[in-house]
C-alpha cells in the first residue's frame, strides 16, 4: 500500500497554486530546504538555471557530509511529521515530491552513488562543460567560474582518496578511471577551442594556470584509483536487495517488490523478442530477425546529410503529432537540431539539451546530435552512420524532442507548478515517459505514410530499442539484487536484445552504478497502466491527447503520485503495474 498520507484526500486540483496560511508556511519551510540542497549541491543548482551558486564546487570533506546528513534527516523528520490535511491539494503533492527528493539525496550517503562506495561520484559534481553549452552570460563571467571550480578541484579529490572505502567493485573503478582521464583530455583538448572567442589575455592565462592544474589533478586520481583501488577491487558492487527495494519505495513511490518487477520485466521481455521476431518476417521471412534489422541499417543518412536529414525528420514528426492530436504544442519554438559540441561526443550519440525550470539567459533549446569524424576510416564512418538509419534516427527523434522529452520540457515550462515541483523531477517519469512515447506515436500511425514496409520497419527499430531497456531492467534487478556478474550481464544483453559483445558489455557495466536505469522500463509500463485506468474512468470524455495534457501538466512526479492526482478510486492508487 502507498504510505498512509497519501490516502488522507485526493489530490484533485493539484496544479492549482498555493493560496493558504498552511500552503505558504509549507513553501517558506521548502524554500529553506532548497537553499541547502543547492548549497551542497551547486552543479544541480547550476543545471537547474540558478546561477547565483556558478564557481562553486561541491564540499565532500568528512564533516561537510556529516553535516548534510544531518540537515536532510532533520528535515526528513520535520516533512514527515508536516499536517498534510491542512495543506491544499497543489501543496500536498509538492510535500510528496519534495520529500521523494529529499529521500534520494539522503540515498546518495548509502545507495550506488555513495561517497564511501563510488568514485565516479566525485567526478559528477564536477560539470565545467555546463558553463560552456549555454551563453546565459557574458563569456568572461563563465570563465571565471570555471576558474574557480578548476582552483577548488584539489580539495574535492583529496576528499574522495579519504572517503572511498579500501575495497570498490571493480568495474566501477575501471569506469571511474576512464572518466577522470576522460575529464582530463576534455580540459587539455576541448576547454582551449570552447572560449577561443575570449579576448581577455590575463584571464585566458588565468585560465591556463587552473587548467593545468586540474588536468594533473584528474590524471592523478585516475592513476590513485588504478594503484590504490583498483589491486584490491572485487566484483561485489550491488546494493543489495533491501536497499534496492527502499530506491523503488523511496525515490519513485513505486511498492512493489524487485522481485514481482522482475517477472513483470521477463514477461514483457519475452512478449517484445515475438513482437521483434514477427515484424522481421513482415520485411524478409526468409532471414533471421537480426539480420533482417541489420539489413535496414544500411538505410541510413551520408555524413553531409546527417544534421539535414534528422531536422527534416524531426518536423515531420512535429507535425505528425500536431495533425493526429497527440498532445498539444505548448510553444511554436522549435529545437535547433545541430551536432553535438565536440567535447560532449564521446559519450553521446543524441541527446536534447533544454534550459533548466529557472533559466533566463539563455533559453535555446539544442537536439544534439554526433558526426562522423573526419579523423575515421570509410569503414569506421559507414558503421557509425548505420546507427543513424532513417528508422531508429526517428524513434530516437521522438524520444528526444517530440512528444518525448523536449515537449515535456515545453509543458513543464507551460504549467503553474511551484517553484518546489520544477526543482524535483522523477527519473521514471522523464525517462518512462520518452521511452513510451516510442511505441505510442507507431501505434498511432507513425509515419502515416501507409507504406506497410516502411511502417514495419519503424517497428523493428521501435522494439529493438524496447529490447535494450527491457534488458536494462532485468539486469538491473539481478546484478544489485542477485548478484549477476557483469560477464552474466553482458551475455543477457548479447542473449535478449542481440547487441554485440562490446555494447552489451557497455550496457552491463552501466548498470553498475546506475541501478536506476531500470526505469526506462518501468516507467513506461506505469505510464501504459495510467493510460488504461484513466481511459476507462473517462469513459466517452476520454481521449489521447487530453490523457497526455494532464499527464504533462503535472510536472514530472513520481508516477504513483500521479495516479492519485489523475485517478478517482482510490482502490487502484497502489495499482501502478
Amino acid at each position: 500500500m502507498l504510505p498512509t498520507m497519501f490516502l488522507m484526500v485526493a489530490l484533485l486540483g493539484a496544479d492549482a497554486p498555493a493560496s493558504t496560511p498552511a500552503d505558504k508556511a509549507f513553501h517558506a519551510a521548502a524554500d529553506e530546504f532548497l537553499a541547502g540542497q543547492f548549497a551542497f549541491r551547486p552543479h544541480s543548482a547550476l543545471e537547474l538555471g540558478v546561477h547565483e551558486y556558478d564557481g562553486k564546487l561541491a564540499d565532500y570533506g568528512k564533516e561537510s557530509l556529516a553535516r548534510e546528513l544531518d540537515r536532510l534527516k532533520k528535515f526528513e523528520e520535520r516533512f514527515a511529521k508536516w499536517p498534510v490535511d491542512e495543506l491544499s491539494p497543489a501543496a500536498r503533492a509538492d510535500h510528496a515530491v519534495l520529500l521523494a527528493g529529499l529521500r534520494k539525496s539522503k540515498f546518495e550517503f548509502d545507495g550506488a552513488e555513495s561517497f564511501q562506495k563510488n568514485p565516479i561520484t566525485y567526478l559528477l559534481a564536477v560539470q565545467i562543460d555546463n558553463y560552456l553549452l549555454r551563453e546565459y552570460s557574458p563569456l568572461a563571467d563563465r570563465v571565471r567560474s570555471i576558474i574557480a571550480v578548476e582552483k577548488q578541484l584539489p580539495r574535492l579529490l583529496a576528499s574522495a582518496r579519504t572517503n572511498l572505502q579500501p575495497v570498490l567493485g571493480r568495474p566501477i573503478v575501471e569506469t571511474a578511471i576512464k572518466v577522470a582521464n576522460g575529464g582530463a583530455n576534455f580540459l587539455k583538448d576541448d576547454l582551449p577551442k570552447a572560449i577561443a572567442d575570449l579576448k581577455d589575455d590575463a584571464l585566458r592565462a588565468e585560465l591556463k594556470l587552473a587548467n593545468d592544474i586540474a588536468i594533473a589533478e584528474l590524471r592523478g586520481y585516475a592513476k590513485w584509483l588504478e594503484t590504490e583501488r583498483l589491486p584490491k577491487s572485487d566484483h561485489r558492487f550491488g546494493i543489495g536487495k533491501e536497499d534496492y527495494a527502499r530506491m523503488l519505495r523511496e525515490l519513485e513511490l513505486v511498492t512493489q517488490s524487485p522481485e514481482a518487477i522482475l517477472e513483470l520485466g521477463m514477461k514483457e521481455l519475452r512478449r517484445e523478442q515475438a513482437v521483434f521476431a514477427e515484424t522481421a518476417k513482415m520485411i524478409n521471412p526468409t532471414k533471421p530477425a537480426i539480420e533482417v534489422f541489420t539489413a535496414i541499417q544500411e538505410d541510413h543518412p551520408t555524413a553531409e546529410g546527417l544534421i539535414p536529414d534528422t531536422a527534416r525528420g524531426l518536423e515531420a514528426i512535429r507535425q505528425f503529432v500536431i495533425d493526429k492530436k497527440i498532445a498539444s504544442m505548448p510553444s511554436d519554438v522549435r529545437c535547433k537540431v545541430d551536432e553535438t559540441p565536440p567535447f560532449r561526443r564521446a559519450t553521446s550519440f543524441a541527446s536534447m539539451d533544454a534550459p533548466g525550470p529557472f533559466e533566463k539567459g539563455s533559453t535555446d533549446a539544442f537536439y544534439y546530435v554526433t558526426p562522423v569524424d573526419a579523423a575515421w576510416t570509410t569503414t569506421q564512418k559507414n558503421e557509425w552512420l548505420t546507427a543513424f538509419n532513417y528508422y531508429t534516427t526517428d524513434v530516437v527523434s521522438i524520444h528526444e524532442a517530440y512528444p518525448g522529452h523536449y515537449q515535456q520540457h515545453l509543458h513543464f515550462n507551460a504549467s503553474p507548478l511551484s517553484r518546489t515541483r520544477k526543482c524535483f523531477s522523477s527519473y521514471a517519469f522523464v525517462e518512462g515517459w520518452a521511452h513510451y512515447t516510442e511505441q505510442m506515436l507507431l501505434d498511432e500511425g507513425f509515419p502515416g505514410t501507409g507504406d506497410r514496409l516502411r511502417t514495419a520497419k519503424y517497428r523493428l527499430a521501435q522494439s529493438d530499442e524496447a529490447l535494450l531497456r527491457l534488458c536494462r531492467l532485468c539486469c538491473s534487478i539481478k546484478m544489485h539484487c542477485d548478484d549477476m556478474t557483469v560477464d552474466e550481464a553482458t551475455k543477457f544483453f548479447q542473449d535478449n536484445c542481440y547487441y554485440l559483445e562490446q555494447p552489451a558489455r557497455q550496457e552491463a557495466v552501466r548498470g553498475t552504478y546506475d541501478p536506476g536505469y531500470l526505469h526506462y522500463t518501468l516507467g513506461k509500463l506505469m505510464i501504459l497502466k495510467l493510460r488504461r485506468d484513466w481511459q476507462q474512468q473517462e469513459g466517452t470524455a476520454y481521449s489521447l491527447q487530453r490523457f497526455h495534457d494532464t499527464m504533462l501538466h503535472h510536472g514530472s512526479p513520481p508516477l504513483p503520485l500521479l495516479r492519485q492526482i489523475m485517478l478517482k478510486d482510490r482502490k487502484s492508487w497502489d495499482q501502478a503495474l
